[in-house]
């Protein structure tokens, strides 16, 4: 629920309509170790949700105490994985970053993508069959040359940038990205200021891709990654497309400010040493608003 490459696919089988179809099990948005009874393993990431466990604490034992599970945070029922990264070591897959979203095989048992813009397109074409809203075509073909040159822009600059930003580990990485970030975010407005979404009138999945990132702008990324060149809220253009993104059905059953605050102000002790998080604007409660 708080990773913004795992948000999009929630998203795109919300407006599927797929429910009923692919299930989810999303996990608790604080980073934990993830072989706690190896002293010695030191990595930390996604694991499952015990309702019924102790209060958690970060990765360093301070903070919180957060909740053993928040809306949603479940057992693994597939596989009884304590991990993410253990899905991936029954898929045999060791080498690279234990990451969500994973799209997994039940019958196989393995993982068919991690990718979530693979698994987006997945999700829009391959499973029609079951798809309440099949008609739904978030890659037209005649529209795919122009999303593809949107998404050429925005991945690297704000989906990808805003982390550029909060992970800089000097000042001149930091004001190359945000300038590009900045330059990127008026770019959209002046989009924006013209049509309903990215593509003309037309949604698709450049506005699922950016706007994952926008809804974490202002409670998270302002102030966690430094981004505070620009703000959502107060930018009418970008402020009235992501109330039109979050109003559509299905997707602010999707938005767990909650979870997406939990994850980044209590995941990174580096960035936040003691998990605090900021109280903010109510940022949702402005997305509801559709006046």
């Amino acid at each position: 629920m708080a990773c913004p490459w795992a948000h999009r696919t929630l998203i795109v089988r919300a407006l599927k309509g797929l429910e009923d179809t692919i299930s989810v099990s999303a996990v608790h948005p604080v980073w934990q170790k993830t072989r706690p009874d190896q002293p010695d393993d030191t990595h930390c990431g996604w694991i499952f949700a015990n309702p019924d466990g102790p209060p958690l604490k970060n990765i360093n034992g301070v903070g919180g105490p957060f909740k053993a599970a928040y809306a949603g945070n479940l057992p693994d029922s597939i596989n009884n994985a304590y991990s993410v990264r253990e899905l991936y070591e029954i898929a045999g897959d060791t080498e690279g970053k234990y990451t969500v979203p994973i799209l997994w095989d039940k019958k196989k048992a393995t993982i068919v993508s991690n990718e979530s813009s693979e698994i987006i397109r997945m999700l829009n074409s391959a499973f029609n069959a079951y798809a309440k809203n099949s008609n739904l075509d978030l890659y037209p073909e005649k529209l795919r040359e122009e999303i593809d040159v949107v998404n050429s822009w925005i991945y690297p600059t704000i989906n990808n940038g805003v982390y550029r930003c909060g992970f800089a580990r000097s000042q001149d990485a930091y004001d190359t990205a945000i300038k590009e970030l900045t330059s990127a975010f008026d770019q959209i407005i002046s989009i924006l200021q013209n049509q309903q979404f990215l593509v003309g009138n037309t949604l698709t999945e450049a506005d699922v891709r950016l706007f994952v990132t926008l809804a974490r702008f202002d409670e998270v990324y302002i102030v966690y990654f430094k981004t505070n060149t620009r703000s959502v809220a107060h930018t009418p253009a970008i402020l009235d497309f992501c109330r039109r993104m979050y109003n559509m059905t299905g997707i602010d059953n999707t938005c767990d400010f909650d979870q997406i605050k939990t994850h980044y102000f209590a995941s990174h002790p580096s960035l936040n040493l003691y998990s605090i998080i900021p109280q903010g604007n109510d940022f949702e409660n402005l997305l509801k608003n559709k006046s």
